[in-house]
């Protein structure tokens, strides 16, 4: 949970601000967890790529706190085989209600249909199902 309340308004728009954070850090995550296993893959050191990242224009929340690369950061769900930490389910439902929120509003999103199909398609999976919402990172072949 939080640690700050903030005031957002009249009654509804802390939901939506959660809905629209929560939208923002579902499609990061993604993008995070791409990124890691690209520069992996080109062979970068894990720690090293994410201290670029997180020194530059890529910085956000799931590269510098909860990075999808076990040993990055000691204390994200990675280290703990992505046991803890929010649910795959939990992003896949938000990300649901920010689409159908975003629609109500006429609110055009380009990326939360196929953000919503990529938590989808890896929580069918044994492997991911359960887990923290940076196991994207696993379902997309990051090496572990």
């Amino acid at each position: 949970m939080g640690k700050r309340v903030l005031h957002c308004g009249v009654q509804g728009t802390g939901l939506s601000a959660k809905l629209a954070n929560n939208y923002l850090l579902a499609i990061n995550n993604i993008a995070t967890a791409e990124a890691m296993n690209l520069g992996i893959r080109w062979g970068l050191e894990p720690k090293t790529l994410a201290n670029i990242i997180n020194v530059s224009t890529g910085r956000c929340w799931p590269s510098e706190v909860n990075n999808p690369v076990n040993g990055v950061v000691e204390t994200a769900p990675a280290g703990r085989d992505y046991a803890g930490g929010f649910g795959i389910s939990l992003m896949k439902k938000d990300l649901k209600l920010a689409i159908v929120a975003a629609e109500e509003a006429q609110a055009k999103l380009e990326l939360g249909a196929r953000a919503r199909e990529v938590y989808e398609e890896a929580e069918q999976l044994e492997s991911c199902k359960g887990r923290d919402f940076s196991v994207i990172y696993r379902f997309l072949g990051g090496k572990e």
